[in-house]
């Protein structure tokens, strides 16, 4: 018994190391790159060439990924492009969304992702589904994994969206 339980531990932490794929040093590093790639076309490919490489992708990859298509909708000039981005981002982060509904970073992506798209093109259907799910976060205070700048910045940026209602807001300004 005691034998199947540690095969048992190992084989969870080796399927947990596996599909980690990025270490903690990894994914800060690529935040900070993230925010470069805003501006930065060529750093936007260079991140999505690099992650797309990535095997077995976990959830929050597979964001990352949808968040680096959309910023390719972002810095392309041409409007079918620009279209085919979206769509794309958005179907990667409905993927990462169904892998873990719970994690607040991926519906923050998503939800930022709808919330600077042009409305009049019909792209923003989940903005009150992730802004709901994201205040539900901060509500129960269940951040899991986020550290306490993403917790700060998250809640700052709700609140800048000027998307949550005067309840939501007094929630998030707990923690902005």
């Amino acid at each position: 018994m005691i034998k199947l339980r540690f095969l048992f531990l190992l084989l969870f932490a080796t399927v947990q190391i596996c599909s980690a794929q990025l270490s903690p040093k990894e994914i800060s590093v690529l935040k900070t790159d993230l925010i470069k790639a805003v501006e930065n076309s060529k750093l936007t490919d260079s991140i999505y060439d690099k992650l797309n490489k990535l095997p077995n992708k976990n959830a929050l990859v597979t964001a990352y990924c949808g968040t680096l298509e959309a910023l390719k909708a972002k810095h392309s000039w041409n409007p079918y492009n620009k279209i085919k981005y979206v769509k794309v981002s958005l179907k990667t982060m409905q993927k990462a969304i169904n892998m873990d509904k719970e994690n607040m970073e991926i519906r923050f992506m998503r939800f930022s992702i709808e919330h600077f798209t042009p409305g009049f093109l019909g792209f923003s259907k989940d903005l009150t589904v992730d802004r709901k799910e994201i205040v539900k976060h901060y509500q129960n205070n269940n951040f899991v994994v986020a550290d306490k700048e993403l917790i700060k910045n998250v809640a700052k940026f709700m609140i800048e969206s000027k998307r949550c209602t005067a309840e939501e807001i007094k929630i998030l300004k707990k923690f902005s």
